[in-house]
């Protein structure tokens, strides 16, 4: 049965309505909480029809073992049931999911230490009959029905009722009355500190210019993971977050950053590396901004990941197609200010939108270059698997395009713990006591939501 498509233009809020779908199991939420020139589109991927789960040792197809990778079940989906997207919206077909920087890891071929702590999936992608899909710009809400599962017409008329019926006065959090969280982590301040003075001791030797360091924190909390969501998309609103609901964990991601998006054959990565606080007063918020803005520091370490990510997209592009056209912007966030810049180019003929996004990952700016050198150093100098923080989490139109982020600011629910990766870029000029702050300061945003 061919796709059906009906929009509206007065509708509950986006939130409101992934409500009534939260505890659906593969239930995903692209969120664009943060209304600017990239977070144009929030996105609601409901009723599976096609599952794909990769753990440590081997790829479910609906559940059941197969003798294929993710990568070639995605692509093959791409050759076999290419669809064009309906004009004005980013996805009508394909797959919204998330594979973490250990997938990656594995692709790069760079061996770990550690054992898998948390019990997670490295990645899982859904092909879903359903989405629903606010436009933010237009204001325009569309229920996309593809007939796979059940008629078009039933699961329209369906979807409209509930949907544009629900009450968003009527939310109410699980539990009002939260306990304060108890926070640890893997790596507390000497022990990160002391990491640091080892990477800028291999960057004096040469073996790297730049690396992303992380810490793990693990917070114990009686808040409900979408409780969680909803708090955290107010308190730190942001162009890339999302609620994904798994059958044995939770995601809650407000990432700031886009790894990269590729839209008819245009594709566009970028790299975030550079933080300041935000200030408690407007004089105090401009003078932190414009000592971003001026340090050498910051933007050197970004112009080094530039160069890694021209590196990545040179591989995957056309010659002569890479450009930098913008370096060194400043984007305010509720917590923090970043240091941006964007790195395009134009996808060769040949390499498809999965190949191009997994044989660039991890992405440059939470590894380091040389890419590979730094993942191993990651490896010795870390003292855990980084799992999902690091990874991405996007979507997989079969129309060609895909737009994916870094997971930062991300927190996975996993038997009745969060567990949270934070992290920052390290140069030969990194002041430790800095940097460990600046870890703070990532996290202050998740950390707040946990509180009442």
């Amino acid at each position: 049965m061919s796709t059906q498509i009906k929009y509206y233009q007065d509708y509950p809020s986006i939130s409101t309505i992934f409500n009534l779908f939260k505890e659906d199991d593969y239930a995903a939420f692209l969120d664009s909480s943060l209304v600017n020139e990239l977070g144009h589109f929030s996105i609601i991927g409901i009723d599976p029809y096609l599952i794909i789960e990769s753990s440590e040792n081997s790829v479910k197809l609906n559940h059941e073992v197969v003798n294929q990778t993710v990568e070639e079940i995605l692509n093959e989906q791409l050759i076999n049931d290419f669809t064009p997207t309906v004009a004005g919206l980013p996805i009508t077909k394909g797959a919204l999911g998330f594979y973490s920087y250990d997938y990656g890891r594995k692709i790069m071929g760079v061996p770990t230490r550690h054992k898998d702590e948390i019990g997670m999936n490295d990645a899982i992608f859904c092909f879903y009959d359903t989405f629903i899909i606010e436009d933010h710009h237009k204001k325009q809400l569309a229920i996309v029905c593809n007939g796979k599962l059940s008629s078009t017409n039933d699961r329209l008329e369906a979807l409209e009722q509930i949907i544009l019926t629900t009450n968003s006065e009527n939310y109410v959090p699980a539990n009002q009355n939260l306990s304060q969280p108890v926070i640890t982590t893997n790596m507390a301040k000497d022990a990160y500190i002391s990491a640091i003075e080892k990477v800028v001791n291999y960057i004096y030797e040469g073996d790297i210019y730049v690396m992303n360091l992380t810490r793990q924190l693990q917070i114990k909390s009686d808040i409900t993971p979408f409780d969680l969501f909803r708090k955290l998309r107010r308190i730190n609103p942001s162009p890339f977050g999302g609620y994904l609901n798994y059958p044995e964990f939770q995601i809650v991601s407000s990432s700031p950053e886009r790894f990269m998006k590729i839209e008819n054959r245009e594709i566009t990565t970028r790299p975030i590396k550079g933080t300041r606080k935000r200030g408690q007063t407007p004089e105090e918020d401009e003078l932190l901004r414009q000592d971003l803005a001026n340090s050498e520091k910051e933007k050197s370490e970004l112009l080094m990941v530039v160069d890694l990510e021209r590196n990545d997209l040179n591989k995957i592009c056309q010659a002569g197609s890479v450009k930098v056209p913008n370096l060194f912007s400043i984007e305010p966030y509720a917590t923090v200010f970043h240091l941006v810049a964007d790195v395009t180019g134009t996808l060769k003929k040949e390499i498809s939108s999965v190949d191009a996004i997994l044989s660039a990952s991890p992405g440059g700016s939470i590894t380091g270059n040389p890419k590979f050198r730094a993942m191993e150093i990651i490896d010795e100098l870390e003292k855990s698997r980084r799992g999902l923080y690091t990874g991405s989490i996007g979507y997989f139109s079969l129309d060609g395009n895909c737009d994916f982020n870094i997971v930062i600011r991300t927190a996975v629910a996993k038997d009745g713990c969060f567990h949270l990766g934070v992290g920052g870029g390290l140069t030969y000029e990194s002041d430790p006591i800095d940097e460990f702050e600046e870890t703070n300061q990532k996290a202050k945003a998740i950390i707040e939501s946990f509180k009442n």
